[in-house]
């Protein structure tokens, strides 16, 4: 490592890096933008939540690098190309050598000599060789148990019996699977063995062929190539494996993602910042195309938020959005400016500029998300959370004046604070029964609600929450965004609790009514209706209800665009307000 100032052919100077047969312009690419690491770990939190930790090696897994970035291994010893070769020419040499019809034949005949030679007692004789010729391990399990006593010679006999058809279960994959063309013979333990490297040598030459086209280099098997290919083949190859492990862990911690004592990942703010952003770029992007998008608003003029743009004060403006530093220097330049002015420094109205601002008028949102059981079907349990984060990253950046709040609906329904949207998960479904008629007193102390089936559809409680929360909002511009895959299957009545499938009438007015409170309370509703297996026309017209009942809308989506939809939506709307 060399250090040093500009050099006199105008080369710039600086701290050089050198290592040995190692091109920092390859690895990584200086054109490629990073890895998206935030990504991948959004992706899995959101299909497993808390429910199972994000290891470094998963998010490894998830990542995708450009290929190029490996390029460089051309210099470091073997390429990845010719550790395939040596590794498939191995796989050649084995299968060339040997030939595999013989010890076929000798697992069948061992598996047949227990058979002729053992003796059952009179009790199980009938049964076993019934069992015995089937040649399946599972049945000679089931008779093992069966025995009164597993020490007993017969007990005994049964065990070596199901490990040699063990060994001719794995002898046949093997003769299936491989062409095995020479003549040299195998017994029985060496045919496993070489079975055991042949299936190595293939895990090997995938997780190769991968690195080439993905760039997984960091996911070899490091100690099980070392037993095919020489050390000094490797010990380049496991370098450049490191500096690509680090160089994640590096890119991770500057995405905002970190791991505490147990290994397990976690999402910081920043990370958060970050998908919610790419989420608004990718929606954006997607309107654009479509001849709509993300358009500045002409609107600007006395409002709640500054903009980065200044003008020359007027009288009226506000001076809470004056641009100080900007003032002083147009201040500093008019006196130096003037000839003979040795006057001390003040600030004249000329020189004070301020910000410009937009009206953005204050929006409160609730929004209700449908965790009940059939949101695990096609995953739609992740668009909605995907749509959640992504319209609390546009409000957060957007309109910050604006209020918004998460409702997670199920059999009841609960606020959701924003940093554990990433962790709801739908509810398992617990009562399998086609017809379910449940009235529950919860009025009865000794009554949790882990004791509750808690996969229903509680729509009625949902709403009654998000009225209560935003009637505290002062502002007229109140809605509510549904999302939900149809009707509902449980509501409240008074202090009973009603769980009904299939969906019956009376749940669906105990919500309707709900809808028409939510109404006098000056609050919209729109229902985002998504797709789901069992979606009837009467989901359909139950959603029209709602909507109309509080003169909101119904949306269709695919789900896997709900998101857009909804910010869409969104931003369509405090156009129409402004």
């Amino acid at each position: 490592m060399k250090s040093g100032r500009k050099k006199q052919d105008g080369t710039p100077g600086g701290v050089i890096h050198t290592y040995q047969r190692y091109d920092p312009v390859r690895f990584p690419s200086p054109t490629a933008p990073p890895p998206d690491v935030v990504s991948s770990a959004f992706d899995h939190m959101l299909q497993w939540g808390n429910a199972r930790s994000l290891t470094a090696e998963q998010l490894a897994r998830a990542i995708r690098l450009d290929p190029e970035q490996i390029k460089g291994l051309q210099g470091f010893g073997p390429s990845l190309e010719s550790l395939i070769a040596m590794l498939e020419a191995q796989k050649q040499k084995l299968l060339e050598t040997y030939e595999a019809d013989s010890v076929l034949e000798q697992a069948w005949q061992q598996y047949d000599l227990f058979l002729e030679n053992t003796n059952p007692p009179d009790d199980y004789k009938e049964r076993f060789f019934l069992l015995a010729h089937g040649r399946q391990i599972y049945d000679l399990e089931r008779l093992w148990y069966d025995l009164p006593d597993e020490r007993s010679e017969f007990a005994r006999t049964l065990v070596q019996m199901m490990e040699a058809l063990s060994q001719q279960y794995q002898i046949e994959d093997m003769y299936g699977r491989y062409d095995f063309t020479g003549r040299k013979p195998m017994s029985i333990e060496e045919a496993l063995e070489i079975k055991e490297q042949l299936e190595k040598i293939d895990e090997l030459l995938e997780q190769l062929k991968q690195a080439l086209e993905n760039a997984e280099i960091y996911l070899i098997d490091m100690d099980t190539l070392a037993e095919f290919v020489e050390e000094p083949d490797l010990e380049d190859l496991s370098n450049l494996q490191q500096q690509v492990k680090d160089y994640l862990s590096e890119l991770a911690e500057q995405q905002g993602i970190t791991s505490d004592p147990s290994g397990a990942m976690r999402l910081s703010p920043q990370a958060y910042k970050i998908f919610q952003g790419r989420l608004l770029e990718k929606i954006f992007e997607h309107l654009e195309a479509s001849k709509t998008g993300r358009h500045n608003s002409p609107l600007a003029g006395e409002g709640s938020v500054e903009l980065q743009e200044v003008k020359q004060y007027e009288f009226g403006d506000s001076m809470a959005h004056m641009d100080f530093p900007q003032s002083l220097i147009n201040a500093v330049i008019r006196h130096h400016s003037e000839p003979g002015n040795s006057s001390a420094l003040r600030v004249n109205a000329d020189d004070i500029v301020v910000h410009k601002t937009k009206n953005s008028p204050k929006c409160a949102t609730s929004v209700i998300m449908d965790m009940s059981g059939s949101m695990r079907y096609e995953g739609q349990y992740i668009n909605v959370k995907k749509m959640a984060l992504a319209l609390q990253g546009l409000i957060t950046s957007e309109f910050p004046g604006d209020h918004l709040n998460f409702i997670e609906m199920y059999t009841h329904a609960k606020p959701c604070p924003p940093n554990e949207i990433i962790n709801l998960l739908p509810k398992p479904v617990t009562i399998n029964d086609p017809i379910v008629r449940y009235k529950i007193d919860m009025s009865n102390t000794e009554l949790s609600e882990y004791q509750l089936p808690p996969h229903f559809t509680n729509i009625q409680h949902a709403l009654q929450l998000a009225r209560l929360n935003l009637a505290n909002v002062d502002t007229p511009n109140r809605q509510i965004i549904l999302i939900t895959d149809g009707l509902p299957t449980a509501h409240y009545s008074e202090e009973w609790l009603y769980l009904l499938y299939p969906p019956d009438p009376l749940t669906e007015d105990a919500t309707l009514r709900e809808a028409l409170l939510c109404k006098q309370a000056g609050i919209t509703i729109n229902f985002f209706l998504i797709p789901s297996w069992s979606q009837t026309e009467e989901d359909i017209q139950f959603a029209y209800r709602v909507a109309e009942s509080t003169s909101g809308r119904v949306f269709f989506t695919a789900g896997s665009d709900l998101d857009r939809y909804v910010v869409w939506d969104y931003v369509s709307r405090k156009r129409e307000i402004i």
